[in-house]
């Protein structure tokens, strides 16, 4: 009689039955419970992350049957920077800090939904300068095409082609470039303040912006050339990732995804905001709904971006004025005249409420400290972010910092359509359909 060692189990201390295994965590009481009662042989594999932006908090759970994906979940972890719980603790213009670090691709999206948001609560809307609403939606789509060309150049780096990246990423510099020459910052730029923007565009920022536009559109030529026709890229994502209107309709699923399905929706035409209604342009819609109409879909928005984009530059040349409401509780600290400290501290401010005037000074005092307050109430609005509806929900309590905000991010949303999208298809679709989504975490977990 022969005895069989079985030398990857461990077995337990006064058992005679053999060996015993205790797997535990997460979802694998519930994966193992299941795979007991099915009685049939199956791997579960934990994929990811591979999207970039997903870095480390987006765990695919997958069921296989071979190379077939049987069943599939999203394991979205914990990021979570506690955005939305740390704006209950600030002013209402230090929140411009914290949302515009959510989708980090798409951050003057989060800062316009949320000022729009404030100033729906203040009922200040209508005193909003034409000026600044030219540049936020300036500014706006701007972000659009820099967040496609970030889809596009990753979803090709992951199916193997690298070019696709390079061109994307050499794209996106010129916009980087434009936004650090505007707000002195490439990314997280707090620039949309309640009321309008931080500061006005500076001397020769318009001529840098008609520059770079034919570069944009011959880069967008360039990986249209590329991959419209390429034989490899439709084979890797025609039919993938299929999500029609209904299943769209049902998860609330919004954006390229949405209007790959025939849908013209589009809250720039359908819920203007920021002028949108007065400038030309269409709302681009394919029927495939799937990875490779998503591509083409984004591909045409950013040419629509680039007409958009040139439409207000040609009025930001004909439009002078102020770039922020008069009312200087909302302005400040947006309309300070920057000192020689470079703090924003002029002589003449300075001369006034420490030589003058005590009642300026304790005013600017309690102007710094605590902020301006915001009348009771609560507001949603809702912008067409490059991935889908983004809305801010705000309520206030009458104070000077936000009693409540929470955010409804598109990658949340979106992210929902993982297994109706994967189940059934081969693990290496998994792949372009997730990168046909586009989430970025750090607006799944806030």
């Amino acid at each position: 009689m022969s005895t069989t060692t079985d030398f990857f189990a461990t077995p337990a201390l006064g058992d005679d039955q053999g060996p015993a295994f205790t797997v535990s965590g997460g979802d694998w009481g519930d994966i193992v419970d299941e795979a007991t009662a099915l009685h049939e042989e199956r791997i579960v594999v934990n994929m990811g992350p591979q999207h970039p932006s997903t870095h480390g908090v987006l765990r695919l759970i997958l069921e296989l049957d071979g190379e077939t994906v049987t069943e599939a979940r999203a394991g979205i972890g914990y990021l979570h920077t506690g955005i939305e719980k740390n704006m209950e603790f600030r002013t209402w213009v230090q929140g411009v800090t914290f949302c515009t670090r959510m989708d980090y691709l798409t951050p003057m999206f989060q800062e316009t939904a949320y000022c729009l948001s404030i100033e729906k609560l203040l009922g200040v809307t209508d005193q909003i300068p034409e000026r600044a609403s030219i540049i936020r939606v300036l500014m706006m789509e701007l972000t659009r095409i820099n967040s496609h060309l970030i889809c596009i150049g990753t979803g090709g780096m992951e199916l193997g082609a690298t070019t696709i990246m390079t061109i994307g990423f050499r794209e996106r510099e010129r916009i980087l470039r434009v936004f650090e020459a505007v707000t002195g910052l490439r990314m997280n730029m707090a620039y949309i303040r309640p009321g309008g923007v931080a500061q006005d565009l500076p001397h020769g920022a318009l001529d840098q912006i008609t520059g770079i536009i034919p570069e944009l559109r011959k880069g967008i030529h360039e990986l249209e050339l590329l991959l419209n026709e390429n034989p490899l890229f439709i084979g890797r994502t025609k039919g993938i990732g299929y999500l029609d209107l209904t299943g769209c309709v049902a998860l609330g699923i919004t954006g390229p995804m949405l209007r790959s399905t025939g849908l013209p929706h589009d809250l720039r035409k359908s819920a203007p905001y920021c002028g949108y209604e007065t400038y030309d342009f269409d709302v681009v819609t394919r029927t495939g709904s799937d990875a490779y109409d998503r591509y083409r879909n984004r591909i045409d928005e950013m040419y629509m971006s680039l007409k958009i984009v040139e439409q207000a530059v040609d009025r930001l040349r004909t439009t002078p004025g102020p770039v922020m409401i008069e009312d200087k509780k909302i302005a400040w600290p947006a309309q300070l005249s920057v000192g020689g400290d470079g703090q924003g501290n002029s002589l003449d401010h300075i001369r006034e409420i420490m030589g003058t005037s005590m009642e300026a000074l304790i005013h600017h005092f309690k102007l710094v400290t605590e902020g301006f307050r915001v009348p009771p109430g609560q507001a949603y609005v809702a912008v067409e972010s490059a991935k889908g509806e983004l809305g801010c929900h705000l309520v206030s309590d009458g104070g000077t910092r936000p009693y409540r905000a929470h955010f409804r991010d598109p990658s949340f949303n979106n992210l929902q359509a993982v297994a109706a999208m994967c189940e059934g298809s081969q693990v290496a679709d998994v792949i372009v359909a997730v990168a046909s989504i586009d989430p970025v975490m750090g607006g799944v977990d806030r």
